[in-house]
């Protein structure tokens, strides 16, 4: 079997990308006039136009008053740990140094990087955000992508995941793999679902059979959202099952962090396989079969033992 050849990206040569600083100067597009003047209509600033030195799109650097911006309805929940720290930096510091990105909406403004900031300001009592104000509105289903200010977890993926996959169906009737950037995995849609009917579900354990057997549809987006639900309850289906498994196991007294994930390794049918398409429905159905039919009495601590990997999630 050849092996793959690795395609290897060029290394950009030094300063030969985007626009010079003051080529950055010449923002004017009436789009991003029409925005300040929304701004200054909604009480808000509008202090400086600019171009992105790298991609040369229009921004919009401007005070919005606070009660103006919400989060994305379809992003994670905030952390309250990570809306405190914030809160005492700004006070300590006296400084908010961080502006957050921001999209027009139905006369408002979404963040759909920034809420952790945005919470924090509020909790301080500010009356205005400085924000960075894309004019192009879809930038706001990038949120995988732009959120860095604090890493997602699976669940927390997941979940935004298939959320912007149901406002984007209500949106469009675009292809579920047309907004493949924005997902990223076709694993968090069938997840997203299944965290949202079971919140302690532990879909690191289904993760890698996932990676390899689900995959972008090329169905409307309305109807890829129906199928993702379809799966997510074959998934529960197999969980249930494995959740019966490990409680055996227990009573037997084998004990592991990883106990889940042995169990969904053992029935994943394809863990050995050097195939790289699979039917979704076949391979789930194998593993609802092997999981329905496991011997616990055959499993050692020893075994456990080798399994290793990552940690099971809370049940």
């Amino acid at each position: 079997m050849a092996k793959k050849k690795i395609v290897r990206r060029k290394k950009a040569k030094p300063q030969s990308v985007g626009l010079s600083p003051a080529d950055t100067k010449s923002a004017s597009s009436p789009q991003l006039a029409a925005l300040a003047a929304q701004v200054e209509r909604d009480g808000g600033a509008a202090l400086a136009s600019y171009r992105d030195p790298f991609g040369g799109t229009d921004l919009l650097l401007a005070t919005l008053p606070i009660d103006h911006v919400e989060p994305t309805p379809y992003q994670r929940d905030a952390s309250d740990t990570h809306v405190k720290r914030l809160t005492t930096v700004i006070e300590k510091l006296g400084r908010f140094l961080d502006p957050i990105i921001a999209v027009s909406h139905q006369g408002g403004y979404w963040t759909p990087n920034g809420n952790h900031r945005l919470q924090a300001l509020r909790r301080l009592g500010a009356r205005s955000i400085v924000a960075l104000l894309v004019p192009e509105a879809e930038i706001a289903f990038k949120i995988l992508a732009l959120n860095t200010e604090k890493a997602h977890n699976l669940r927390e993926k997941s979940l935004e995941t298939i959320r912007m996959a149901r406002e984007l169906a209500r949106l469009s009737g675009d292809a579920e793999q047309e907004h493949a950037f924005e997902f990223e995995q076709p694993a968090f849609l069938s997840l997203g679902v299944c965290y949202e009917k079971r919140p302690r579900f532990s879909g690191g354990a289904y993760q890698p059979v996932l990676k390899r057997i689900d995959e972008f549809l090329e169905l409307p987006l309305s109807r890829a959202v129906k199928e993702r639900e379809a799966r997510a309850e074959k998934l529960l289906k197999v969980d249930d099952q494995v959740i019966d498994v490990v409680a055996r196991l227990k009573t037997r007294g084998l004990t592991s962090p990883y106990l889940k994930t042995f169990v969904v390794a053992r029935i994943n049918p394809i863990r050995f396989s050097k195939a790289t398409t699979f039917d979704f429905d076949e391979v789930v159905g194998k593993m609802l079969a092997a999981a329905s039919r496991f011997n616990v009495e055959k499993i050692k601590q020893d075994d456990l033992a080798r399994a290793g990997g990552a940690p099971d999630e809370a049940e």
